[in-house]
């Protein structure tokens, strides 16, 4: 019985073919978990701030992951793991709700409809037209400049940088019970970063929340597991809320649903290359079996996600540590959804960890997202000045799309001005053109 189970996975999941194991793929999919799991404690505490209720979101994130990671295995047969995306969790928090004063419920709505909109444009095709239309350095510059605007947030929650009415920002109490705390969890992140040490992000949040514990900054209250406890965002979506945005959330509905839709779409990309290719997956002409299946999973993933109650579910790039560790097929993803799946009976304690000890995960992994900018070629100005606006304006304006938008915009105005736009490039400049509307709609609000 045993040994018809384990033939049964085998042509399934082309095991022999790919040539991996069953037991290589459960280590594999143990390796991608440990290096994903700190998403369990941040995303909370980052969407915590947007007034959803951190348990409930907890428990969000771990049921969104798994069913992710489980569905990605299961019809797409790639080693690839997802869960809330780092970048737009802080879009939907501080930009979506803080800054336009959007509520959560219909913010939620919108990632609801950006999921929907990333399912059409996939079936249709008009994903390849949307990818075509953008430089792929560009890209690289989004990556880059939400790493930046991610490490910015967790330098602001930790307390190592405030706001100063002369210098805009400036250095902040570094003897502060938060800021102290915050940097003894990121110099024992790092350190054990560069100890090559599996899980070092989840060892560091949980080993800085024992220090604060110990400090009195952690207020413990166990309280029985609870499923009714956990429904605090699942269906709490607003979808008439959002068709019913006026005033000065007219033509920022638009904005949100595109930058939600956008960022998901390239950093899916991004990922997808970068894990296929470390598997050996990608074929001779480069291309990614099964890609349509990828995006059709991450457009349910982030549906399914936003019911739940979490902002957009995407593909991690951490899932390229189950790669280096032998994960080849879909088993590896399966794996790490089951593993996020038992640490969603733990969710409410998410609730226990104080910002202060997820402060140094965003930085470090606001960091580890900056190396996509090497891809850019900063000696030709054709692409580094729009590279460069794009991640400087994401940070310094807190908002994902003005980058993306004074990116867009630049590279389409250099190109005509250079004399090289051609009759392909209409779907560029149709893009700049509905930004520059959007330059002036701000200027005149």
């Amino acid at each position: 019985m045993r040994q018809i189970r384990a033939d049964r996975l085998d042509r399934y999941f082309a095991l022999t073919e790919r040539g991996t194991s069953t037991r290589t793929e459960i280590l594999a999919g143990f390796t991608t978990f440990l290096t994903m799991a700190y998403i369990v404690l941040v995303n909370p505490a980052i969407l915590g701030q947007a007034g959803m209720p951190v348990a409930s979101v907890a428990a969000a994130t771990c049921f969104a992951a798994a069913f992710a990671s489980i569905l990605m295995g299961l019809v797409a047969n790639t080693p690839l793991a997802l869960a809330p995306g780092m970048g737009l969790n802080a879009y939907f928090s501080f930009t979506v709700v803080q800054q336009m004063g959007v509520p959560w419920p219909i913010a939620l709505g919108c990632v609801f409809i950006s999921g929907v909109a990333f399912m059409i444009l996939t079936v249709t095709g008009i994903r390849q037209l949307i990818v075509t239309a953008i430089p792929t350095y560009l890209f690289a510059a989004v990556a880059g400049g939400i790493g930046l605007f991610i490490g910015f947030i967790g330098l602001k929650n930790a307390g190592i940088i405030v706001a100063n009415p002369a210098t805009f920002v400036a250095l902040g109490d570094l003897k502060a019970p938060g800021a102290a705390l915050a940097l003894f969890g990121l110099l024992l992140i790092g350190a054990l970063s560069v100890w090559n040490v599996r899980g070092a992000m989840l060892i560091g949040i949980l080993a800085t929340t024992a220090l604060g514990w110990l400090m009195g900054m952690v207020t413990v209250k166990p309280e029985p597991y609870s499923l009714a406890a956990l429904t605090g965002t699942a269906f709490k979506l607003d979808l008439p809320g959002v068709f019913g945005l006026t005033g000065s959330h007219g033509l920022g509905l638009v904005e949100i649903l595109f930058v939600f839709l956008f960022v998901d779409l390239f950093d899916n990309i991004g990922t997808l290359v970068a894990v296929t290719k470390r598997a050996g997956l990608m074929d001779a002409a480069g291309r990614i079996p099964g890609l349509n299946r990828i995006l059709i999973t991450d457009a349910t993933a982030t549906i399914v996600g936003s019911m739940a109650g979490t902002s957009t579910v995407t593909s991690y790039v951490e899932s390229a540590a189950g790669v280096q560790a032998g994960g080849r097929t879909g088993l590896t993803a399966i794996v790490t959804g089951i593993l996020f799946l038992a640490t969603m009976f733990v969710a409410p304690y998410a609730q226990i960890v104080p910002i202060a000890a997820t402060a140094p995960a965003l930085i470090i992994v606001g960091g580890l997202m900056i190396l996509p900018l090497t891809e850019v070629e900063w000696e030709d100005p054709m692409s580094a000045i729009p590279a460069f606006l794009t991640v400087a304006m994401i940070p310094l304006t807190f908002s994902i799309a003005n980058g993306l938008a004074f990116g867009i915009t630049a590279h389409a105005a250099l190109k005509a001005l250079r004399g090289t736009a051609t009759r392909k490039d209409w779907f560029l400049f149709l893009l700049a053109g509905l930004f520059i509307v959007r330059f002036i709609w701000m200027g005149a609000a």
